[in-house]
């Protein structure tokens, strides 16, 4: 560490008008005394609050070396985030020291609590689980990515934690949770209406529209899911969980990594066998997260009922008979678009934006979906996310609802009709 003293240079500027005072028969200056005394003193001073502001420096730098723990780079981007850093004992006070009672949920990074600061502001953290696969690579990403998205479908950052062995990111506090919560539950389903799901789809999108095309940095999430999905007092959706999220470039199309992280049945299939990804595996993720939304099942098939024209069978029965007809059609078919085998059939996000704000787009005619996936419900523990650096691919092999694309390339007639057949 290299310490730069900047040269104080104090400059005294007087006017004195030279007056000689005869005393008996000699005669001197006045005040010559009296100012260089004064210019020793001045001297002093300074070297006093040099010393002080050294030692100042010293100790807060010695403070926040003890509070970052080794293996996290001190870049720019972290030095920048260092005025988000939350004080461990402020936010085990403010968790009652992470009771159960406080828990909200257990996600692949580890459990969230709720909290309550000394001003009154509700908080969500999200404490590293030390069972985890995930660490500091995972927490840095979230926030250094989070601390520079905006964006009223994106939950907010407030800070985080790197103290001793602790690791934790604190978020707002959004009272309604995810949407998994809501979309499987047998009573809470109920509270979402067709409008209110509407909204839902519609919000997501533009979500990932900011973070595909509006925002300052091209981000790819990865792992966009139900219960990714948190709620806030209006049930307006906020995408959350950035661990895995990706940079990419404004000019690259696609690009490969030997690390598949995600959540079976989420994860296109390019993703899966080849290792490729761009902006069109969150389009994927999305086409499924909205046909869970409509139908209110995990990973529901509807491409049979699709094609018999038999497509509302599959809706949620609870609002079966108070929505739309042709917004629930125009929601399947833009969902079952998303979820093409190759990804240059798969619309992007600004595009299915545009279909859901305007009827008058005319929606290219889907085919066969990319995955068949299985019918039969399956666990919420079997819904996990994974990561192969971590875990043997053998572990999940019983998890999984995925099989090869079929060959099956995309009809290239237009369709305009209320009915698919």
């Amino acid at each position: 560490m290299h310490f730069y003293l900047v040269t104080i240079n104090i400059f005294l500027f007087s006017s004195v008008e030279p007056s000689l005072y005869n005393l008996s028969r000699g005669s001197f200056l006045y005040g010559t005394e009296n100012t260089s005394r004064s210019w020793r003193i001045i001297l002093i001073i300074v070297i006093l609050l040099l010393v002080a502001v050294i030692v100042l420096l010293l100790i807060l730098l010695i403070h926040f070396r003890r509070r970052i723990p080794k293996g996290l780079p001190l870049n720019q981007e972290v030095i920048t985030a260092e005025s988000l850093l939350f004080d461990f004992r402020t936010l085990k006070i403010a968790t009652r020291n992470f009771s159960e009672a406080n828990k909200l949920g257990e996600g692949g990074f580890g459990p969230v609590y709720k909290g309550l600061l000394p001003d009154g502001q509700q908080i969500a953290v999200k404490r590293l689980s030390k069972r985890s696969g995930q660490g500091l690579a995972e927490l840095r990403n979230e926030v250094v990515l989070v601390a520079k998205l905006q964006h009223r479908n994106l939950v907010r950052l407030l800070g985080f934690c790197l103290e001793e062995e602790e690791k934790m990111v604190i978020y707002e506090y959004l009272p309604n949770r995810s949407l998994d919560n809501f979309l499987f539950d047998p009573i809470k389903r109920h509270v979402l209406d067709w409008e209110r799901r509407y909204k839902l789809i519609e919000g997501i999108a533009r979500g990932l529209v900011y973070l595909h095309e509006d925002s300052r940095l091209r981000v790819i999430h990865r792992d966009l899911k139900a219960s990714n999905v948190l709620l806030d007092e209006n049930m307006n959706p906020k995408i959350s969980d950035f661990g895995l999220a990706k940079l990419f470039g404004m000019d690259e199309t696609h690009r490969n990594t030997s690390r598949i992280a995600g959540t079976h049945g989420y994860m296109a299939p390019e993703y899966v066998i080849r290792g490729h990804f761009s902006p069109k595996l969150d389009v994927f993720s999305f086409g499924i997260l909205t046909l869970e939304i409509v139908t209110g099942q995990r990973n529901n098939i509807v491409w049979h009922h699709w094609n018999e024209g038999t497509t509302l069978e599959v809706v949620d029965q609870s609002i079966a008979d108070q929505c739309p007809r042709h917004e629930v059609i125009r929601c399947i078919h833009m969902g079952l678009l998303c979820i093409q085998s190759d990804p240059s059939d798969r619309p992007n996000m600004s595009e299915v934006a545009l279909m859901l704000s305007s009827f008058s787009v005319t929606l290219l005619a889907p085919s066969k979906p990319a995955f068949v996936l299985n019918s039969s419900m399956r666990s919420q523990s079997e819904e996990s996310r994974i990561d192969t650096d971590y875990q043997s691919s053998e572990r999940h092999n019983s998890n999984q609802s995925i099989y090869r694309p079929s060959g099956q390339s995309i009809n290239e007639v237009t369709f305009s009709g209320v009915e698919p057949r």
